[in-house]
């Protein structure tokens, strides 16, 4: 039988299970950039690759199995990340059907990687149908773990982060070592490989042109974060927190490939903290300036990394939006949260945002473990009050790889059902409690906090000024759409 790929890569993704009837819309659907990179590496080391986006192209797990079939590879991969952290969680529930489904199909061997593989590896494996797992970054496992296959071997024990089965026991190696030249383990990623006409942005992203969300791409400058938030996982595939770096050149060159062969004007900057050391940021801005690119650019910052002299520049490169933490207006709620700002006057630092005409996306989160009611509406007085253009209003979940995941176990605290119920917006959904409010009653204040915020009159005026009529007339169809939680029907 020809083979026609010796790996497939698979992206894994079921909008409407996570998202509702918002799933189709409101949402972005964002290439898989780490999935994209991962296979440029394995193709710069001479082995052919296939990938499967199947949350781009909304395929059911048969359909994914079906299409494997006939690439006959050694192994097909089912790589649950998405591009913000919660996303792999909450993609574990279709990622596990789709393991099941190759697993009946029964002509390749199956592996799993990503963050929530990594976060509980072995009860991953005792789970799901698959024959290995990819622990960490990935990288410099699933290389070796081909290699060995390629050469008909079955002698496991020498591929670093791999979990695997021998003689029906659990076995696993010590993780493979942390990439110490990202231009290497992610160089630019394998873009001719995904569908990129099926990509969009996020419908605030493109507030103004709310009709071009596409083409869209989204990639990483940078992997990690030298924060330790209790609420964050994100730092799990990388066992620490801490920073590495892309080289500023090899950034700017993915960018002109977007920008040249797939006409991409819209793109994000997935490091969880874009803005950090001037050197790294502000160069891949020069360069850009320096390209003449037109851009629509949007990018992660700390509240207290914001520098206002940089705003300027970063303006003329195209960084449109920044998305800032703020999480909540509450001092000791975010330290709590081992959320520590140096900064404390946040309305001066967005309003030196405001003043060079980047928009602003605040992240609040309602639900940290010394929130009360009162502090909660603290943090909603606060977002209508700084009237950002979007705002993104979070339940705390006790994410698998978060600290807050070990204190929900330790505490016994009762935590979603199914993987999915981890999507802020399914139906299924089951944020933390606090230390003073039910789960019930947080997740009732965020629904009903989203609908204040936005359907608020002050904050659609400010709306139709900077964008339309018609982008006021989108805002306002979007909240006619009221999520249906399972925990509120108790």
């Amino acid at each position: 039988m020809k083979r026609e790929a010796d790996v497939v890569l698979i992206n894994p993704g079921d909008r409407k299970q996570v998202y509702q009837t918002l799933g189709y819309e409101y949402p972005a659907v964002e290439p898989p950039y780490i999935l994209a990179a991962l296979a440029a590496y394995l193709r710069n080391n001479d082995v052919r690759v296939a990938v499967i986006d199947a949350n781009a192209d909304n395929l059911a797990p048969e359909e994914v199995a079906a299409e494997v079939d006939g690439l006959t590879p050694l192994v097909a991969a089912v790589i649950v990340y998405g591009n913000q952290p919660s996303a792999s969680t909450q993609n574990m529930t279709i990622a596990g059907r789709i393991c099941t489904s190759l697993r009946q199909h029964g002509a390749t061997k199956v592996a799993i990687g990503g963050l929530h593989p990594t976060a509980l590896p072995g009860q991953t494996m005792n789970h799901e149908d698959v024959d290995f797992l990819i622990e960490g970054e990935g990288t410099f496992t699933l290389l070796p773990l081909v290699k060995e296959l390629q050469r008909g071997g079955s002698d496991f024990s020498r591929v670093p982060g791999l979990w695997y089965w021998f003689d029906s026991q659990l076995r696993h190696n010590q993780r493979a070592t942390l990439a110490e030249n990202l231009d290497e383990a992610l160089p630019i990623a394998a873009w001719d490989l995904l569908p990129m006409d099926k990509y969009k942005a996020h419908n605030w992203h493109c507030f103004d042109n709310i009709e071009q969300r596409a083409p869209y791409g989204a990639i990483y400058t940078s992997l990690g974060c030298p924060y330790n938030c209790l609420f964050c996982c994100i730092n799990t595939p990388f066992g620490k927190p801490g920073i590495r770096y892309r080289s500023p050149q090899l950034v700017v060159d993915e960018i002109g490939l977007l920008v040249e062969k797939y006409n991409v004007k819209n793109v994000k900057f997935v490091d969880e903290l874009f803005v950090l050391h001037d050197y790294h940021y502000m160069s891949i801005v020069d360069l850009i300036i320096r390209k003449g690119y037109d851009l629509n650019i949007w990018a992660y910052a700390r509240v207290d990394t914001v520098k206002p002299g940089n705003l300027k520049k970063m303006k003329q490169a195209g960084i449109n939006w920044l998305a800032l933490g703020i999480e909540s207006a509450n001092p000791g709620v975010r330290d709590g949260a081992s959320k520590k700002m140096k900064v404390r006057d946040i309305r001066s630092v967005v309003q030196s945002i405001f003043d060079e005409g980047i928009r602003i996306i605040g992240n609040f989160i309602f639900g940290l473990p010394d929130d009360t009611i009162e502090t909660m509406e603290e943090t909603l007085d606060m977002a209508v009050e700084l009237r950002c253009e979007f705002a993104n209003f979070y339940c705390a979940m006790a994410y698998p790889g978060s600290k807050l995941y070990d204190i929900a176990l330790k505490e016994g605290w009762e935590l979603p059902e199914s993987w999915h119920g981890y999507s802020q917006h399914s139906y299924e959904t089951h944020p933390l409690p606090t230390k003073y409010v039910s789960a019930k009653e947080v997740l009732k204040f965020r629904d009903n906090a989203f609908h204040k915020y936005f359907e608020d009159e002050g904050y659609l005026s400010m709306i139709e000024e900077k964008f339309g009529p018609s982008v006021r007339a989108y805002l306002m169809n979007m909240t006619k759409i009221r999520l249906k939680r399972k925990l509120l029907e108790i």
